[in-house]
């Protein structure tokens, strides 16, 4: 006879399961099971089964319980295995082997392992241990309080026992079974800070050296929106680690095979690998390839990499990069992945690249990539730099600025710092302020040929600090603002982004959905792009709604996005989508401009004049050409022409959503913006 905590509560014998009852039966026996041996009072019982006042039979209710549960456990045999439920006073006592219960023996395995001092030993036994759960504890027992808290503690072991897997496959070198045992845990737990770490370094070890990173920072922006607190020694520890360590040239280090120092009865030495993207409002990392939207990995609000800021760190070889005190290192390579189904942009791509490589000025090349939120400014931007990555053979280093997104924007000191370790800096020589940080940084690049990628910049004031000096060295930065400043002291170039035509949109839909389904209605898909504004974000999560729906033809999509209520939630994909980026956008306006732009949501045809916006807003003629001005700048209206002035459809409608005119639902429905800011 076996009892079951660590999943369902059960009992089980050698014919079979035993029928233990409603939930209050099994709640009663699961309460014994975790007091083994030990007399439970009465009144605890009673406490434990009813969350709210017990009823006056309450009593009554519980013996009646334990008399069944006595029937039930005698049935099945329990005297031949010593056991024995009895009665003692107002209290009940549960007599039998502690190791026929299953939450015993994991502890038994737990506490036999270790896995620093045996981790081959270690491995097999965790694995026993951890396969004794067959789902979450104490499955099918009330919901009160005393149950939750004794789950809590079940799972607590749990992952103890699963970080402490995942360092003894670490201390035999088999880091790709280390991180794909710690991958499933952390993303059910994205607050445990021991098992995050444990991850970041198993994913380093494995050469995935930007996912491991993209680890620490989503889960340091979790710490701060639902904790209020930075992350903690461990977590902290782990990602200077890996900086260090990525500055050094030491990020690959090969797996040992997994039957060198492995006992027999072992899980098999492949694990799947695992590519991870981090995102706003908890976007979970994924399995596989390549992420969905335009742009990629680094969402608005969201460090791409190092610190708190978002260098990514990492090097996978490359020219000596040294830094200033005798250490040499790797060059860093810290750009994002490509974007997936990148199509277009011909034009700005082959923008970008008479700006960047124009070696004439005698100056470092800038370009600034501007657009709309949705537009796909970051995919442009690392598009170009992973087709241009030869050129700039003593590294790649990004940053996302954190310009458009929730909370604050990075600081030049923070992203400087992150900088400097990716080169090779020892923290100790970083520079405490923005200013020596900076001009280190200048001094280390002087003679480098280095890109630097600046995603998602508020404003110029935030950028020019981070500029590398060098004439070898070239920058591309992406923002929602034009960024006149750089233009105008530091010669940047700019590459607009507009909306896609319908061949192009088109063409997107096909990439996403397959050309087939496309084909089958090109109209619907024409009039998609339409109700998508050109957007590639939008068009995106249009495409991952027809994905989810896979007997939709476009054309039911299309019919669906006709209504201007539900247009902005349909175009919403879980944590990304227009009205979490277009949110962004607006939270960086004045009350003045915020006003103006409600107003002039209300255009019946969005196109309008400064005297017509005037009158909409109740401003006076040069207040609203300043705030016009404004908002053509951050590219929530377009100047098509002297005094013409367009506000996109999907605009209008968040507008109007916001003034409260569009109903509650889309703005509370989507999350934060992705990697599609852009």
């Amino acid at each position: 006879m076996e009892f079951s905590l660590l999943g369902p509560i059960a009992v089980t014998t050698g014919s079979g399961e035993l029928s233990l009852g409603p939930a209050k039966r099994r709640s009663v026996l699961a309460l014994l099971l975790l007091q083994p041996n030990t007399t439970v009072p009465l009144e605890q019982l009673i406490d434990s089964l009813w969350e709210e006042e017990p009823p006056e039979h309450a009593r009554t209710v519980v013996q009646g319980h334990v008399s069944r549960l006595r029937a039930t456990l005698a049935e099945g045999g329990a005297e031949a295995y010593g056991i024995e439920l009895t009665t003692h006073g107002s209290a009940y006592l549960l007599r039998l082997p502690e190791e026929l219960i299953d939450a015993h023996r994991f502890g038994e395995l737990v506490a036999l392992a270790r896995p620093e001092a045996a981790p081959a030993d270690a491995v097999p036994l965790l694995r026993e241990a951890l396969g004794l759960w067959r789902g979450p504890a104490l499955t099918g027992t009330v919901t009160s309080p005393p149950f939750a808290a004794a789950a809590h503690a079940l799972e607590e072991r749990r992952l103890t026992a699963v970080e402490a897997l995942g360092r003894a496959h670490g201390a035999l070198g088999e880091h790709e079974q280390a991180a794909a045992i710690l991958y499933s845990a952390a993303v059910n737990h994205p607050l445990r800070e021991g098992l995050i770490a444990g991850l970041m370094r198993a994913l380093f070890r494995t050469g995935r050296q930007s996912d491991a990173l993209e680890w620490f920072h989503r889960t340091r922006r979790l710490l701060n929106e639902e904790l209020g607190v930075d992350p903690g020694e461990r977590l902290r520890e782990a990602y200077e680690e890996i900086l260090r360590a990525e500055a050094a040239g030491a990020g690959r280090q090969p797996s040992r095979p997994a039957d060198a120092t492995r006992g027999a009865g072992d899980g098999p030495a492949g694990a799947p690998s695992f590519h991870v993207k981090h995102g706003q409002g908890g976007r979970v990392p994924l399995q596989g390839g390549a992420d969905a939207g335009d742009a990629v990995e680094a969402p608005a609000g969201e460090p791409a990499a190092g610190g708190a800021s978002g260098a990514r760190g990492g090097t996978e070889g490359g020219s000596a990069a040294g830094d200033g005190s005798g250490r040499t290192g790797a060059a860093p390579r810290l750009l994002p992945r490509p974007p997936a189904r990148f199509l277009a942009r011909e034009e700005q791509l082959g923008a970008l690249t008479e700006a960047l490589t124009d070696r004439t000025t005698g100056e470092s090349p800038l370009a600034v990539v501007a657009g709309p939120a949705g537009v796909g400014k970051t995919a442009c931007a690392v598009q170009w730099a992973h087709l241009h990555a030869d050129a700039f053979p003593d590294g790649q280093l990004f940053a996302d600025l954190r310009g458009f997104g929730e909370g604050d924007e990075a600081a030049p000191a923070e992203i400087l710092r992150d900088f400097l370790l990716a080169l090779g800096t020892p923290p100790e020589r970083v520079p405490g302020s923005a200013q020596a940080a900076s001009a280190l940084f200048r001094s280390l690049v002087a003679d480098r040929r280095l890109l630097v990628v600046l995603d998602n910049a508020r404003s110029s004031a935030q950028v020019r600090p981070l500029l590398p000096g060098g004439l070898h060295c070239a920058t591309v930065v992406t923002s929602r603002s034009r960024l006149d400043g750089l233009v105008a002291t530091d010669c940047a170039r700019p590459v607009g982004l507009q909306a896609l035509g319908h061949e192009e949109g088109a063409a997107l839909l096909g990439a996403m959905l397959g050309p087939e389904r496309v084909a089958e209605d090109p109209a619907a898909a024409r009039e998609l792009v339409d109700l998508c504004d050109g957007l590639p974000l939008a068009l995106r999560a249009a495409a991952a709604q027809l994905t989810a729906r896979p007997r939709w033809r476009l054309a039911r999509l299309a019919a669906a996005l006709r209504d201007e209520r539900r247009r902005l939630a349909l175009l919403s994909a879980e944590d990304t989508g227009m009205a979490a980026a277009l949110r962004m956008s607006v939270a960086r306006l004045s009350a003045d401009d915020a006003r103006l732009l409600s107003a002039l949501a209300t255009s019946a045809d969005g196109h309008l004049n400064a005297s017509v916006a005037a009158a909409l807003a109740g401003y006076d003629p040069e207040r609203t050409q300043d705030g016009l001005d404004r908002l053509a700048e951050m590219h929530l209206v377009d100047e098509e022409a002297t005094d013409v002035y367009t506000i996109s459809t999907l605009t209008q409608l968040f507008a109007r959503d916001e003034r409260g005119e569009g109903g509650k639902g889309r703005r509370s429905s989507a999350g934060e913006e992705s990697g599609e800011r852009g």
